[in-house]
């Protein structure tokens, strides 16, 4: 079974969410925070906190990772879209 550090499983989702930018930490032994970002500007576009992960994961802890964060893009609603909604 092949695993891989954190540092690599970043290295994974930054090649997956480019051309966003993606950086993320561990906020805890057991959980990160995961950040999309607009290369251009810097700007924030999505920042998810509490997400569960490990210092050393498998392949489909990743992937659980890469559509936890997906499944959030998916739900957002930017701010300005609401104020136009009503």
């Amino acid at each position: 079974m092949n695993t891989m550090t954190f540092p690599n499983a970043c290295q994974v989702m930054r090649w997956h969410f480019h051309p966003l930018g993606f950086e993320a930490s561990m906020d805890a032994p057991r959980s990160m925070i995961a950040r999309l970002f607009d290369r251009a500007s810097g700007e924030t576009v999505m920042a998810i906190a509490g997400i569960p992960c490990a210092a050393i994961m498998a392949p489909a802890e990743v992937e659980r990772i890469i559509e936890a964060v997906e499944a959030e893009m998916d739900a957002f609603v930017p701010f300005c879209a609401l104020r136009y909604a009503g």
